[in-house]
C-alpha cells in the first residue's frame, strides 16, 4: 500500500503539531501548496515527551488549542503507533505499523523527531531502580507506581525541577535534587531568565512547589549503591561523600537532539543538531527540521520553530518570516541552557574499568578507552550493536572519548522481517 501526501511531518510533539497547524491553516492562502499533510509518531497518543499523554489533556493551553484546530482539519491525517524505518528513494519512506509495513510519499518532509537524555556511565548506573530523570518522569505520567517511594534527581538542567515536581505530585518523596552546575552559572543563568518572563514565572513556580526539598548544587552522583538493587546513592558535595537513601535514582544530564532520520536522509550535522537554514530548510532538498532537532531550547522554541517549518513548507514564506524575532528570543534562551548546565568534566572520571558503558552488549570502560574511534571500538567489542543501536552509549562515549557514530544503521527503527521483505516487490514495480 502507498500513501501520498504533500507535506508530512515526523514526529507528533510541540514542533510537529505546530508545523502541521501552520502548513494546514496556509493551506486556503494564495500562493499556498495544496494537498494533504500527514503527522507520523510511534507513540500511540500525540504530544510527544513533552506533551506526554495527550495534546488534550495538557494544562498547556497551547497544547489543547492545537490538538483540538488539527482534529477538526479536513486536510490533517494521523499516523499513530507508526514507526519510519528508512528512505526508500528520494520523496519516500518506508513506515510500519501494528498490522504492515506501507509506503508513504511525499513532497515535503518535515523532521520533528526531538531529543533524548544525556545518560553517563558511573558505578552502579546499571543497578535497577536508576533511570533517566526524563525516564523516570515519563513512566510516572504513565501510571507506573511510585507513590512512598523515596527517589534522588539528579543531572543537570531545569528538566531536575520538573521532574522531581511530576514524582511529587504523584505521591513520591524526593530525598534530594543533586545538581552538577555551579552557583556562578545558576545565578548567571537566573538573571538571564528577565529576557524570558514566563520561563521566570515558571521557575517561581516550580520552586515554590519544592521547597523543603534538599537542593544540592555544585554536586553529583558518583555512585549508585545496593546488592540486587539500588539501596542508596553517594554524592559529591563541597569535597565530602553524601550518602542517601533511595528507592529511585533519576538521573540525566540534558537532552541531546534525535538525528537518526536526519542523518540517514544525508541532512548536514553541525555542532550535533541538524543544520537549517532561516527558514527550517535542511541541506536536502524539500527536507525541513523543526524543534529539538536542531538544538534544544524547550516547548516554547520548538512551537515557533514548527510553525515557520510548517509556513515555509506550504510556500509562506513571507508568513514564516515574520516569526523570526521570537525564534531568536528563545534561541538565546535555549543558549543560556546550555552554557550554563554543560556537563562537567569530572563525569568523565566517574567510569571505573569495570563500569559497563555499552550496556545492551556489556562493555566495560576498560574495553573501550583504548580504541581510537568509534568504529574500531564497534570492530572490537560490539559496542552500539545491541537493540539500542548507540542511541545510549553514542552519546556517552562521545562524551567520554570524543567519538561519533560514523553511520546511520537502517532500518531507523526495529522492523519485522516481514516489513523489510516488502520492499523488494515494490522495487520491481
Amino acid at each position: 500500500m502507498t500513501q501520498f501526501f504533500d507535506i508530512v511531518v515526523v514526529g507528533a510533539g510541540p514542533a510537529g503539531l505546530a508545523a502541521a497547524h501552520a502548513a494546514a491553516a496556509a493551506a486556503g492562502r494564495p500562493g499556498a501548496a495544496r494537498g494533504g499533510i500527514a503527522i507520523i509518531d510511534d507513540n500511540p497518543l500525540a504530544g510527544g515527551q513533552i506533551w506526554r499523554g495527550g495534546p488534550a489533556k495538557q494544562q498547556d493551553l497551547r497544547a489543547r488549542a492545537l490538538w483540538q484546530d488539527l482534529q477538526t482539519a479536513d486536510n490533517v491525517t494521523f499516523l499513530l503507533a507508526t514507526r519510519v524505518l528508512m528512505q526508500t528513494q528520494p520523496g519516500e519512506l518506508l513506515v510500519q505499523d501494528a498490522g504492515q509495513a506501507h509506503t508513504i510519499r511525499y513532497n515535503r518532509l518535515i523532521l520533528a523527531t526531538g531529543a533524548r537524555e544525556l545518560l553517563l556511565p558511573f558505578p552502579g548506573w546499571t543497578l535497577p531502580g536508576v533511570t533517566g530523570a526524563g525516564g523516570l518522569q515519563a513512566l510516572a505520567k504513565g501510571g507506573y507506581p511510585v507513590q512512598g517511594k523515596r527517589v534522588v534527581v539528579a543531572g543537570s538542567g531545569p528538566l531536575l525541577l520538573a521532574v522531581a515536581a511530576t514524582l511529587q505530585e504523584r505521591g513520591a518523596t524526593v530525598a534530594a535534587i543533586i545538581e552538577q552546575a555551579g552557583l556562578p552559572a545558576l545565578a548567571r543563568f537566573a538573571a538571564g531568565l528577565a529576557l524570558t518572563p514566563s520561563k521566570a514565572l515558571q521557575a517561581l513556580k516550580l520552586g515554590a512547589s519544592l521547597r523543603g526539598i534538599p537542593y544540592y548544587k555544585d554536586s553529583y552522583v558518583s555512585a549508585a549503591c545496593g546488592d540486587e538493587k539500588l539501596g542508596a546513592v553517594l554524592v559529591q558535595h563541597k569535597g565530602q561523600c553524601l550518602d542517601i537513601a533511595c528507592d529511585y535514582l533519576a538521573c540525566g544530564y540534558g537532552l541531546l537532539p534525535n538525528t537518526e532520520l536526519a542523518r540517514a536522509l544525508g541532512c548536514a550535522i553541525e555542532g550535533g543538531a541538524v543544520k537549517t537554514d532561516p527558514w527550517q530548510h535542511t541541506s536536502v532538498a524539500n527536507v525541513l527540521c523543526a524543534g529539538e532537532g536542531t538544538g534544544v531550547g524547550g516547548v516554547d522554541l520548538a512551537l515557533v520553530e514548527g510553525r515557520i517549518a510548517g509556513l515555509a513548507a506550504a510556500g509562506q514564506s513571507s508568513a514564516a518570516q515574520a516569526c523570526f524575532t521570537e525564534r531568536d528570543k528563545w534561541r538565546g534562551f535555549a543558549a543560556r541552557l546550555a552554557q550554563a548546565f554543560a556537563p562537567r568534566a569530572e563525569l568523565r572520571m566517574l567510569a571505573q574499568p569495570d563500569t559497563i558503558v555499552c550496556r545492551c552488549e556489556d562493555v566495560c570502560h576498560d574495553e573501550l578507552r583504548t580504541h581510537q574511534n568509534w568504529r574500531s571500538a564497534k570492530l572490537h567489542t560490539r559496542c552500539g550493536m545491541g537493540p539500542c543501536q548507540g542511541r545510549i552509549c553514542g552519546n556517552a562515549t562521545d562524551f567520554l572519548y570524543g567519538w561519533r557514530p560514523d553511520a546511520v544503521r537502517t532500518p531507523i527503527s526495529p522492523a519485522r522481517a516481514g516489513s523489510i521483505i516488502t520492499l523488494e516487490p515494490h522495487k520491481e514495480t
